[in-house]
């Protein structure tokens, strides 16, 4: 056992390097050990290219027939961008196979395993499930609901609040917590404002690190098509891909933002403004499995009313502002009581030099 709890702890780390280069497919690990030795190991690397067990069976030293894989999920079993993992691992004569969790892909979803049983391999399931079960939270959404996995994100002083009564903001938290969110930007397939951040803050949502990273789609919702032409968002949209969400019919505007290379989509309005749940599954038809929501305080408090969040990732700054008047980062119509309000378990807790980073997941 304890070994089986090293190797798939491994597998876990491998799974990890594949962090916002895969969705929508999930991120997976696998480690191929014989007579007590590693001798082959892998990742899924990029959407579209070789599973992690295919992967890891390319980098065996030795011949892999009698030994045992270790791998983050349950081995596909159909044939989509790549061949099927359970079949090459039977033709390579893997001896057992031990999966941390079973695939909700309908097409997997047990199959895989009923596959590798039947071909005479022994299998084990359930090895660190909670913990790749929250590395794969939102694949694992994705596929159960056909909608992104929706993360409200924000920055706020000790006493709640993300702006001066003034409207200043920069800045409440350090280069350390900055850095962070650049990488969460690669992390996540869509990254999602109001209006109202894009006229006060304009933001160019980007991903701004050294190296190799991947640029989220921006998404802005725009139910009066408001964004300005000369934004920053604007100017950047031949290079980053950029969509407005709106219930406007201004022809005129709709056709300058396209001749800059912004996407605009057509979504109804309900009475908190843009139909954020139907925008969520127009999302997911698109094959975004992850939105970054990064304010404001209105459309925060709108995914909450609604109960489409899923996950809050909060920034906590050093600093006191007080003012009745200074805001907080979840507006929206709220809860009447409190035995209604929404209830999070505690996920993480970093301290980020003069601040602290927590994310709650909602229950």
């Amino acid at each position: 056992m304890n070994d089986d709890l090293k190797y798939m702890k491994l597998a876990m780390d491998l799974a990890a390097k594949g962090k916002g280069w895969v969705n929508p497919n999930p991120m997976v690990g696998a480690v191929i050990v014989k007579n007590q030795a590693i001798i082959g190991q892998g990742y899924h690397q990029q959407f579209g290219g070789l599973h992690a067990e295919r992967e890891s069976l390319a980098n065996c030293q030795e011949d892999p027939s009698g030994a045992t894989i270790y791998v983050t999920l349950e081995p596909c079993c159909h044939w989509g961008k790549t061949p099927p993992c359970t079949e090459a691992l039977i033709e390579a004569g893997i001896q057992r196979v031990v999966v941390a969790c079973l695939d909700p892909n309908p097409l997997v979803a047990g199959k895989g395993v009923e596959r590798l049983q039947a071909a005479g391999i022994s299998v084990d399931v359930g090895i660190l499930a909670d913990q790749v079960s929250d590395q794969l939270r939102y694949f694992f959404h994705y596929i159960r609901t056909g909608r992104p996995y929706v993360i409200c994100k924000y920055a706020m002083t000790l006493d709640g609040k993300i702006a001066s009564r003034t409207g200043d903001s920069q800045w409440i938290t350090g280069p350390l917590a900055r850095e962070q969110v650049h990488r969460q930007r690669h992390e996540f397939m869509a990254i999602m404002v109001g209006i109202n951040t894009v006229l006060q803050d304009d933001p160019l949502l980007t991903c701004r690190l050294a190296g190799d990273y991947r640029q989220p789609v921006r998404i802005i919702c725009d139910r009066q098509l408001r964004l300005p032409l000369d934004s920053q968002l604007v100017h950047s949209a031949s290079q980053v891909p950029t969509l407005v969400a709106t219930s406007s019919q201004n022809q005129s505007k709709i056709q300058q933002l396209q001749a800059k290379q912004v996407e605009v989509i057509q979504v109804n309005e309900n009475e908190s403004g843009i139909d954020l749940s139907a925008l969520l599954s127009m999302l997911g038809e698109r094959g975004i499995d992850s939105l970054y929501v990064e304010g404001g305080a209105q459309i925060h408090g709108s995914l909450v009313d609604l109960g489409l969040v899923n996950e809050f990732q909060i920034y906590l700054g050093n600093q006191v502002l007080g003012g009745v008047q200074s805001p907080s980062p979840i507006a929206g119509q709220g809860f009447a009581k409190m035995n209604q309000a929404l209830t999070t378990n505690l996920k993480e807790v970093q301290q980020l030099g003069k601040d602290m980073f927590l994310r709650m997941e909602v229950e």
